[in-house]
């Protein structure tokens, strides 16, 4: 069996019970929030959908963004999207690389050097990363 997304971690944001606790990227699906497509069984205090993919419900504590990774295979994937404001770009760069997965960081890290020549092109990506990340 391949092994858990967050393996021995007892100081990770994720429940105690998430199934990124038991199961590897990729087999487990994300959801924003729990809904009745997800119910809560109370034999082992999973949520699981109608076909049995287990699910998280917490996107922001396993880093991952809401998907259906498992039951409909969606790719892993996160987006940028800059601030307007130049100002408000490190601050976004921190809350968004500091609480991404890392198996997510190096696209993100491509991305935010991309988005940033392209909308604030007085910007020098690397030293902006820098800042966002110290």
């Amino acid at each position: 069996m391949a092994e858990a997304f967050v393996s021995g971690d007892a100081l990770h944001l994720a429940c105690g019970i998430c199934p990124s606790r038991s199961f590897p990227i990729g087999e487990f699906d994300v959801f924003e929030r729990p809904t009745q497509d997800c119910p809560f069984d109370p034999a082992d205090g999973h949520r699981y959908t109608a076909d049995g993919t287990p699910v998280c419900v917490h996107p922001e504590k396993v880093g991952l963004p809401a998907a259906r990774y498992k039951s409909e295979k969606a790719p892993l994937v996160a987006e940028i999207h800059l601030p307007a404001e130049q100002s408000e770009v490190i601050p976004y760069l921190r809350e968004l690389l500091y609480g991404a997965a890392p198996v997510l960081l190096e696209g993100l890290i491509e991305q935010a050097s991309a988005e940033i020549r392209r909308v604030f092109p007085d910007l020098d990506p690397l030293t902006t990363l820098r800042r966002a990340l110290s």
